[in-house]
C-alpha cells in the first residue's frame, strides 16, 4: 500500500548539525496548514488504493496544536481510504511530550511516535543545541508507555566528539531498559550549511572521527543484538517484527506522497520534490498549482537506487529482482561487478540474494557504489 510523508516546517530551536528544512517561527502555522491541506487535496489521484502509512516529519510535527494535526489527518481521511490498520507516525521531541500534549495526541489517529531522544547526557544536548535535557529525554518515553503508546522508536546519535565509548554504551543500554521496540542510530554527519560545520571550519570544534563513528556502529551492532534487537537496516533496529513501515517500504521501492515544503515523493518511476522555501511553496499553491519540480529516473537511477536502498536492508538485493525489473543485461553486469568482491567476506551471497555481512555493513555505501551501473542505456 502506499504511503504519504508529511512535512511540518517547524521547530522550536535550530540544533547545530541539522540541515533539513525548517523555520523556528511559527507565525504562518495556519497557513501552512492551509497549504498542506490544499496539496494533499490537489494530489487526490495519485493514490488509487489504500494508504499503508503516513508519516509525519520534519522539522517537529509535535510542536503544531491538536486543531492544527487533527486538520491534516481530517483532510488526509476525507481524500484518500485509508487501511484500518494503517501505521501512523509522528515525529516528536521529548519537551514536546507534556501530560496533557499526550492527551492531545490520543485523540489524533496516531499510533507511533518517532522521538529524538539523540542522547541520555545533557553535556551532549547542549553541544548538540537541543530543546530538552536529559531528564525529559528518559521521562518523556515512560510517559508515552504510560499514557498507552507502545510502539515507540528512539533516535540516537553516535560519533561526535563528546561521545566516548562507554557514554556511547549508556545510551543504549538505558534505551534496552526502557523497553522500546524500535530504534533508529544516526552517525553524526557535518553537513556543509550547518552550525556545527562553521565550528569545525574555524577550528572552535573538533571534526567528526570516521574510526570513532566505525568503532560505535560495531558496539551498537553487538549490543542491540545481544538484546534481541535485528538490525534489519543500517541505521534501524527492532524487536522482531516492530520494524517501521513506512520507511521499510521506502527502501523496498514503494510509492508514496510528499507534501509540505522540501518533502520528496515517488510515484513507482519518477521522483519530485517540493522548495525548501516555506513563502514559494505557500504562494504557488494559493493559486491551485503544486510547487513541485519533477526528476524523470531512468532505468539506470532505478536500478542504483534500489541496489542502495535494498542493500541496506537484512532482506538484501534480489538478484531475480534486477532481471525481471531491469533486464538481464543488468544482471550480468551485477555479476561482473560482484567479482570485485570475491575475496572479501563483506557480502554474502546464497538464493539470489545479496547481503551485507557483519564487517560488509561499515562499507556499505562503498560497496553499493561498486554496484552502481552509469553510462549509456
Amino acid at each position: 500500500m502506499s504511503g504519504i510523508y508529511i512535512h511540518i516546517p517547524f521547530c522550536k530551536k535550530a540544533c547545530h548539525y541539522c540541515d533539513f528544512h525548517f523555520s523556528t517561527s511559527l507565525k504562518y502555522e495556519n497557513e501552512m496548514v492551509d497549504a498542506i491541506c490544499k496539496e494533499i487535496k490537489i494530489k487526490q489521484d495519485r493514490i488509487s488504493g489504500q494508504v499503508g502509512s503516513i508519516y509525519l516529519g520534519g522539522g517537529t510535527p509535535s510542536i503544531l496544536s491538536q486543531t492544527a494535526l487533527q486538520k491534516i489527518f481530517d483532510t488526509i481521511n476525507h481524500t484518500f481510504s485509508v487501511d484500518s490498520n494503517a501505521e501512523i507516525t509522528i515525529e516528536t521531541n521529548p519537551d514536546d511530550l507534556t501530560v496533557s500534549k499526550l492527551k492531545e495526541l490520543k485523540q489524533l489517529p496516531v499510533n507511533r511516535f518517532s522521538v529524538g531522544i539523540q542522547s541520555f547526557f545533557d553535556e551532549d544536548l547542549l553541544w548538540m543545541n537541543r530543546a530538552h535535557h536529559a531528564d525529559e529525554a528518559e521521562n518523556s518515553i515512560k510517559r508515552s508507555q504510560d499514557a498507552g503508546f507502545e510502539n515507540l522508536s528512539l533516535d540516537l546519535i553516535y560519533g561526535f566528539p563528546l561521545l566516548s565509548d562507554s557514554k556511547w554504551l549508556s545510551n543504549i543500554q538505558k534505551a534496552i531498559e526502557l523497553e522500546v521496540p524500535h530504534v533508529s542510530a544516526y552517525a553524526l554527519t557535518v553537513e556543509p550549511k550547518t552550525a556545527l560545520a562553521h565550528a569545525i571550519r574555524n577550528k572552535k570544534q573538533a571534526p567528526v572521527s570516521d574510526s570513532q563513528s566505525a568503532a560505535q556502529f560495531v558496539i551498537l551492532m553487538e549490543q542491540f543484538i545481544a538484546a534481541g534487537f535485528e538490525h534489519y537496516e543500517i541505521s534501524n533496529l527492532a524487536k522482531p517484527g516492530c520494524y517501521a513501515v513506512h520507511n521499510t517500504n521506502y527502501w523496498r521501492g514503494v510509492d508514496y506522497l510528499g507534501i509540505g515544503p522540501s518533502a520528496h515523493g515517488f510515484d513507482g518511476q519518477n521522483r519530485y520534490m517540493n522548495p525548501a522555501n516555506n513563502a514559494q511553496y505557500m504562494e504557488v499553491l494559493a493559486h491551485n498549482k503544486l510547487p513541485e519540480i519533477v526528476e524523470e529516473l531512468s532505468l539506470n537511477d532505478r536500478f542504483n537506487e534500489y541496489v542502495m536502498t535494498s542493500l541496506r536492508t537484512m532482506w538484501g538485493t534480489d538478484l531475480k529482482k534486477i532481471k525481471s525489473d531491469f533486464g538481464a543485461d543488468f544482471l550480468e553486469e551485477t555479476n561482473h561487478n560482484l567479482k570485485a568482491f570475491e575475496d572479501k567476506d563483506w557480502l554474502i551471497i546464497q538464493n539470489d540474494q545479496i547481503k551485507l555481512s557483519e564487517s560488509g555493513k561499515l562499507f556499505a555505501d562503498h560497496i553499493a557504489s561498486e554496484l552502481f551501473i552509469v553510462g549509456n542505456e
